[in-house]
């Protein structure tokens, strides 16, 4: 049994997250020393590591409470957890085109300066052209 720092540095999850999965329901309630502190065996170790990594990929909170479900049910379709999972790759692609698009205004904004005075800088005239606002 592990005492909840011992769970974050093995995990490296820290403490208030720890707590904040347990209050939002990702982790179950663990048991409590005579003490009263948070013991955890190796399904809790189990349970935050599998969160913390579909939390590395970007997923929600919602998302991994389904994803939670699913596989606590090893009877059920895997259909939700690769529609899960499909969604989450179509919100990444999306967020790399617009990190793309703000990679090339920023190029252009960047490269447009002569360095001459702040009265003729292109970086300040383009930060205030609003037509330009990468979405």
């Amino acid at each position: 049994m592990l005492s909840i720092g011992a769970l974050s540095k093995r995990v490296g999850v820290k403490i208030p997250t720890i707590r904040y999965y347990e209050q939002v329901g990702l982790l179950p309630e663990p048991e409590r020393s005579e003490s009263n502190q948070r013991r955890y065996d190796g399904g809790g170790v189990d349970r935050l590591g599998f969160i913390r990594h579909a939390r590395d990929l970007g997923f929600s909170i919602q998302a991994i409470r389904e994803l939670i479900y699913l596989s606590e049910h090893p009877d059920r379709s895997c259909i939700d957890a690769t529609r899960i999972a499909g969604e989450q790759l179509t919100a990444v692609r999306e967020r790399i085109a617009r990190l793309k698009r703000l990679e090339a205004e920023l190029d252009q904004i960047a490269s447009g300066c002569s360095a001459g005075s702040a009265a003729d800088c292109y970086v300040l005239k383009a930060l205030s052209d609003h037509a330009h606002n990468v979405n």
